[in-house]
Order: structure tokens, then C-alpha cells, then sequence
């Protein structure tokens, strides 16, 4: 664990190139213990790209990225990878479709994808507490084929705890979603921001809405650039929402959660 007046993650002037095309540029970030950050911005932002890189499928063409207390290049970040949890549609489809959601959720121990074997009575045992920590108890014994989306995330969350991820990278989770799943999850992940010991949460996302009151921090991206980053209060103006969509926008906000309506009353889907 590292210690705690080191950042959980730390980049200084990343910037990633591929084929030729600027991807990220220049990025500048620090999430400190207790954070709770949204990475916000349109499609082709780079919101994505930098999740890849925080888990080690992207090079950095130049910078430094820093992921609690390693530096990229001089890490065995496989390894460093087993203490980040990811939940995205990508990490579903690899998931073994046969296998039951206790044996899905033993995986994250052990940093795999299909349990080799039977799990161990202690694993059986934690695994099935989480999941019903989650409320998810009930889809215990159930093949992952046969889940909903929203089941698939949320029982992503009981295998990144189960590897007492340092870390928890939330990548779109909420894609695909309908309404109510969408809002049981982002209540799940609230409810997981406010515990002790919580880990630190990334959530990526093009929708206003989806940022729960536990969300602290925000960092805005157009076209792989950093528009502002810092308390959720400071960044969250419609002036700088206007600048990161690229469109004339109004920002309102209600018991916490925000909401963007285009100029002429039209509601901002992000879609």
C-alpha cells in the first residue's frame, strides 16, 4: 500500500501518440487519497485513453505516469495491474460465459479471467459475502451468460473488491444501461465512495448526470487536452461545460446531481 501522503495517481505531461494522431496531450493530473474523480469530455476526448494507459495497454509517447507510489517503466505493472479494479463492458466480454458469478468473483483475487478449479472454501466464503454486499446474493450460482448488463457491473464491482483493488477504474459502466439499472448502479457505487477504507474511484463518462454527490473531483478533456481539473464545485460552471462539448450549454443542478440543457432547452445526452 502506499503511503498516504502519496498520490494515488500522479501524471505529469503525458501525452500519447498513435499513427500519427495526437491522442492525449500535455495531461497534468494528481488524484490524492479520499478523491473521488469523473473524467468528463465528449467522444474522442481521450477519456478511454487514459483508463488504457492507467492500466498499462497504453505506452506513454512522452511523460511520466505515477499509480500508487510506481512509476510506468520501472514497475512490473502486470503485477501493479492486481491492485486496480476495472469495470467495463471491454472486461465482460472477456469474462468465461459457463462459469457461476461466485467463481467470476474469486477471479479478482487471483488476477484471472475463468477460476481454475474449484475455489477454496475461505474464497467461496468472501466471495459470497460481497456479492451480497452488493445485492447481488442471489446470482450466486448463476452462469454470467445469462446476466443483465446491470447485473454484469455491478457483480465487476464484487470482483474488484474481492482483489482489494486500491484503486476502482469505472470506464462507461453505466452504457447500454436502461434508466432503472442506471441509477441501482450509480446508488451502488455512491453507497461503495462513502465507506471507510473505500478505494479510490475513476469514473469515466460523458454524462453530467451520472456524477453522484460522492464524486469530489472532476477533470474535463476536449480532443486529448485538459480544459480544468479540481473540486467538483469549481469545475462544474457552464462556462467550462460550454468549452468541453463545444456547444452553448446551460448547467443546472438539483439535489446534488446536475443536468446539461443545450441553449433552446434541448436536454445534453452526451449520445
Amino acid at each position: 500500500m502506499p503511503k498516504p501522503d502519496l498520490p494515488v495517481i500522479e501524471l505529469s505531461n503525458l501525452t500519447i501518440q498513435r499513427d500519427g494522431t495526437m491522442i492525449l496531450r500535455g495531461v497534468n493530473w494528481r488524484v490524492n487519497r479520499g478523491e473521488h474523480w469523473v473524467v468528463l469530455g465528449g467522444n474522442g476526448s481521450g477519456k478511454t485513453t487514459l483508463l488504457s494507459a492507467l492500466s498499462g495497454y497504453f505506452m506513454p509517447s512522452n511523460g511520466e505516469i505515477n499509480l500508487l507510489g510506481e512509476r510506468f517503466g520501472q514497475a512490473h505493472w502486470p503485477t501493479l495491474r492486481q491492485r486496480i479494479g476495472l469495470v467495463s463492458s471491454r472486461v465482460g466480454q472477456m469474462m468465461a460465459q459457463d462459469e457461476p458469478v461466485l467463481n467470476t468473483v474469486v477471479t479478482g483475487k487471483y488476477g484471472m479471467i475463468d477460476l481454475w478449479g474449484h475455489p477454496k472454501p475461505a474464497d467461496r466464503a468472501e466471495a459470497g459475502k460481497l456479492l451480497r454486499r452488493i445485492g447481488c446474493g442471489h446470482l450466486a450460482a448463476r452462469p454470467w451468460a445469462v446476466l443483465s448488463q446491470g447485473e454484469q457491473q455491478r457483480v465487476l464491482i464484487g470482483r474488484a473488491l474481492m482483489a482489494r483493488s486500491e484503486v476502482l477504474l469505472l470506464d462507461e459502466p453505466c452504457a447500454g444501461l436502461d434508466p432503472a439499472a442506471r441509477e441501482a448502479f450509480l446508488q451502488l457505487v455512491d453507497e461503495l465512495g462513502r465507506r471507510q477504507a473505500a478505494p479510490a474511484m475513476v469514473l469515466v463518462t460523458h454524462h453530467v448526470e451520472e456524477i453522484t454527490p460522492v464524486f469530489s473531483h472532476v477533470l474535463l478533456l476536449r480532443g486529448g487536452v485538459v480544459v480544468a481539473g479540481g473540486a467538483k464545485l469549481d469545475v462544474m460552471k457552464t462556462e467550462l461545460m460550454a468549452e468541453t462539448f463545444g456547444q452553448k450549454v446551460s448547467l443546472k443542478k438539483n439535489r446534488g446531481r446536475y443536468q446539461l440543457d443545450l441553449q433552446g432547452g434541448h436536454c445534453w445526452t452526451g449520445r
